[in-house]
């Protein structure tokens, strides 16, 4: 005998009316996820307001306390009411729901939050008496004489105190300060004119201040990146590169690290649209592909990227949260974060990060320094022209036999000792070849102190940039298949990679329709060899179905490409002339993205000479 289907009822279920109560908790559940949203939403508010400062305070993780203030425009006794009414907002007149220009406009937030905590909004309008109303747990007092200068303050207690089971499902007080903090950096890198402050109240009186950035001036990218000093950081700021790029009318600007300044997870993307913090995983996969070529697996980029375009041209509606947003044409965005972002890579050439030599610095394991107060021998540092007298005057007898015992070769000194203060090679970005230690690593002078080169990796980019390079210039040598590979797909999958055989086509994978749901293969890339053709055909359509487009081929070949290049080119243990070292320096400074190797790595350091010096204390 079977068992009653449990949501089937005997009868005729009835269509009731929710209470307003139960709607407004209802839609808290999809708006109001944790306090640090609830943060985003009254933080937003003020911003929509036109305030020029923003403080945000918080007690236990922001479950027992939430305050936002501001001095933005504020609102009269009338408006009140209205403000804690569902639906009502004045950001937009509901004619136009793809012409959005402000952060909210629902008209949830407010009317959600009464519904699931103590909600008291005190504000003050100018022309008008301050006023303050309340909301627990649904029910709204009558607005009532309040005292205020300016602008709005808004504070929530004891959330989700009317939905006990949510409470449940909140976690520690750490972790919920940590998610109101990263909602408050991300709302500052998207607004560096205005100041924020977030204040630790837990316990009681003023609290602490845990995140201070003051407003940033000067033009667009001169204050963002002043922000974002602040909020990710100096060695971020330093080791960024400006971006900016337009494509169809859609603009791309912001700061993206160098790739050897990447992260072992990815915790610094910050991406925004139309001003607005979004995590997107269109978006993200752009940032990632971006990077492919310059990052090994484990290696994440670093990046802030704002994308400006017509508010008609994406739609920011489409969760109650409104962080994930649709664009009109998504693949228009997707090759503009590639593109605008490997041009940058590009144009920084060889250039590291200053971490590069940061971390080497803080490698070293100096002697224990002198006790405090013994002097230090500090001795002026010699001309060129002092250095070559001295050695030649001070060289002992065998020292030419005594080098041939050694791992190094150097260059031979000029009988005229003003050719050392004439070497043009000093000057140029990574020096002059002085030596070369351990048959790989070359040690280069420049003006203002050394480099050392990692020969093995520096000639493996360089290489891999030169069969990249030819590459492009023709199409991959395509391997034509005795038997046609048939692989069977859905009418959907079908139509979806058919739609961008063209597109394969120069990169050696021919397909053609062969009726119903089925593809047949007729060519593949020949650099491949034998390549399992259905395998590849089902991983690019995974990749269409995730991110809208595909790399699967491009990443593969430039994988044997990369493999290529790590074989063929110089290997360590090899002895290398200063002239051959020297044509390496120079032709790694007119090489896009030899500061790195093929899997991500430094291929060179550079250590300052004050640095070098106060390693043996003669600062």
């Amino acid at each position: 005998m079977s068992a009653p289907a449990p949501h089937i009822s005997e009868t005729r279920p009835q269509i009731r009316q929710l209470g307003e109560a139960a709607i407004n908790r209802i839609a808290a559940g999809e708006v109001v996820e944790r306090p640090a949203s609830a943060v985003k939403e009254l933080v937003e508010n003020a911003i929509d307001a036109g305030a020029r400062r923003i403080e945000v305070a918080y007690a236990d993780g922001g479950k027992t306390l939430i305050r936002v203030s501001d001095d933005g425009c504020g609102m009269s006794p009338a408006d009140l009411p209205l403000a804690l009414a569902r639906h009502a907002t004045s950001k937009i007149d509901g004619s136009d729901l793809l012409n959005i220009h402000s952060f909210g406009f629902r008209g949830e937030a407010l009317a959600s939050l009464g519904a699931v905590g103590r909600l008291t909004i005190t504000s003050r309008a100018p022309g008008h008496d301050a006023a303050e109303i309340s909301a627990m747990g649904g029910h709204i007092t009558a607005p009532r004489p309040a005292a205020l200068s300016a602008g709005t303050v808004i504070t929530l207690r004891d959330l989700f105190f009317a939905t006990p089971a949510r409470l449940k499902f909140m976690r520690s007080d750490r972790a919920e300060t940590q998610a109101i903090t990263d909602t408050v950096k991300r709302l500052a890198m998207a607004e560096p004119s205005i100041a924020f402050t977030l204040r630790d109240v837990t316990g009681g009186g003023e609290g602490r201040v845990t995140f201070r950035a003051d407003a940033a001036t000067g033009d667009m990218f001169d204050a963002l990146h002043e922000r974002l000093k602040t909020v990710l950081g100096r060695e971020f700021a330093e080791n960024a590169l400006k971006i900016e790029t337009e494509r169809e009318g859609i603009l791309m600007t912001g700061y993206a690290a160098l790739p050897t300044y990447s992260r072992g997870a990815a915790v610094a993307q910050f991406l925004f649209v139309n001003g607005r913090p979004v995590r997107d995983k269109m978006l993200l996969g752009a940032l990632r592909a971006a990077y492919r070529d310059v990052l090994s697996r484990d290696r994440h980029p670093a990046a802030a990227l704002f994308i400006e375009c017509d508010p008609t041209l994406v739609d920011v509606n489409v969760h109650p949260a409104k962080s994930e947003v649709r664009f009109r044409d998504p693949g228009t965005v997707r090759g503009l974060i590639v593109s605008g972002l490997r041009h940058a890579l590009a144009e920084a050439g060889h250039r590291a990060s200053t971490t590069v030599a940061g971390a080497t610095l803080g490698a070293f394991r100096p002697e224990t320094p002198a006790p405090s107060g013994a002097r230090v021998y500090q001795m002026d540092r010699p001309t060129a022209a002092a250095r070559a007298a001295s050695y030649s005057g001070q060289a002992p007898e065998g020292f030419a036999e005594m080098q041939s015992a050694l791992s190094a070769r150097t260059e031979p000194f000029e009988d005229n000792p003003q050719g050392l203060e004439e070497s043009p090679a000093e000057h140029a970005p990574l020096g002059a070849a002085r030596a070369q230690v351990h048959e790989n690593y070359i040690i280069a002078q420049t003006a203002d102190g050394i480099v050392i080169v990692d020969g093995h990796a520096a000639h493996e980019r360089l290489v891999y940039e030169k069969l990249k390079a030819q590459m492009a210039t023709r199409s991959v040598p395509a391997q034509a298949l005795l038997i046609p590979e048939i692989v069977e797909l859905s009418v959907g999958d079908c139509a979806a990679i058919l739609a961008i055989a063209p597109d394969l086509s120069p990169l050696g994978l021919t397909i053609e329709a062969f009726g119903g749901g089925a593809i047949a293969v007729r060519e593949t890339p020949a650099i491949l060899g034998n390549v399992d053709a259905r395998a590849m055909v089902l991983d690019i359509i995974d990749e269409l179905s995730d991110q809208g487009s595909s790399d699967t081929i491009r990443t593969r070949i430039d994988a044997i490409l990369s493999r290529i290049s790590c074989h063929g080119s110089i290997r360590t243990g090899r002895r290398m002339q200063p002239d051959e070292m020297n044509a390496l320096l120079r032709e790694m400074e007119a090489t896009p993205l030899s500061g790195q190797c093929n899997h991500g790595r430094p291929t060179y350091v550079e250590l300052k000479l004050p640095d070098i010096e106060r390693l043996f204390g003669r600062t």
